[in-house]
């Protein structure tokens, strides 16, 4: 099983090398990333791709370390990854 940073980087790599990808992780975050590494995405995960430039840095914090019961829950039950 591929961790979440080869995950990760199996997309990054991708879209340097594949503009059409590229604009499609843009527009459509998680269908394309669903399709690309073969998994399925629960509905109830958003993803959000954003493009940095010379102007703007984009900063991904990570998750909140106060998780509520029902994340927990759905850690233990496999149904969240953390990138």
């Amino acid at each position: 099983m591929r961790s979440g940073d080869q995950m990760l980087k199996q997309i990054v790599d991708k879209s340097a090398l594949d503009a059409d990808f590229r604009q499609k992780l843009l527009t459509d975050p998680k269908s394309t990333i669903s399709a690309e590494l073969g998994i399925s995405i629960p509905e109830s995960m958003e993803i959000k791709v954003h493009e940095s430039d010379m102007q703007t840095v984009h900063l991904a914090l990570p998750p909140d370390p106060n998780l509520t019961e029902e994340q927990l829950e759905a850690i233990s039950a496999g149904l969240c990854c953390c990138w």
